[in-house]
Formats: structure tokens, C-alpha cells, sequence
């Protein structure tokens, strides 16, 4: 956001945004496209991440923010059972979670 958005200005913004305009501007990042066809612009797009980033923030458990990454539930200094140095030359699948 830029610096001259001030501590107000972003609480109002963020009262204003609804979990419907939030998913709306999701989509937008994903597609580079507004609902309506036109494309987003660079600036837009920034502007509306920052704004789903800023939503998720405040109102979704960390856990369901985007970019959240599971570290699983390793304790301080713990380390993977499996190391990395593993090279195995067939495919293995890739599974989504959702």
C-alpha cells in the first residue's frame, strides 16, 4: 500500500471489502482478467493482492491465508526424517490438496 495510506484509511478500506469482493479480486490475480473480459494491469494487480493479503490478515486464521506454508508439527530444531540429498530417478506423482 502506498505510504501515504494511513492507519484510518486502511481499516475503512478493509470494512468496505467483502469475502465476495476478496474472492473477485483472487480470481482476478489468477486470470489477469476483471469479470467482465478486460485485463488487469500490472498496477491493478498489485493493488488487489495487497488488498486480499491485508483482508486475509484480519479475518482468516492463519492457517487459511494465502501463502501460508504447514511446517507440520516439528518441534524447534527438529529435523525431517527423510533427507534431501535423495535422488530418485523415477516420477513420483504430485497430489493437490484443496
Amino acid at each position: 500500500m502506498s505510504e501515504s495510506m494511513n492507519e484510518t484509511t486502511i481499516n475503512r478500506m478493509l470494512e468496505s471489502l467483502t469475502p465476495e469482493l476478496v474472492e473477485s479480486f483472487r480470481l482476478a490475480i489468477e486470470t489477469s482478467k476483471w469479470p467482465d473480459g478486460r485485463r488487469i494491469t500490472d498496477a491493478q494487480r498489485a493493488t488487489c493482492m495487497q488488498a486480499v493479503i491485508a483482508w486475509e490478515h484480519h479475518h482468516l486464521p492463519e492457517n487459511q491465508r494465502t501463502g501460508y506454508i504447514d511446517k507440520g508439527d516439528k518441534q524447534e530444531g527438529e529435523v525431517c526424517e527423510s533427507t534431501h540429498d535423495d535422488h530418485d530417478d523415477h516420477e513420483k506423482p504430485v497430489t493437490f490438496r484443496h
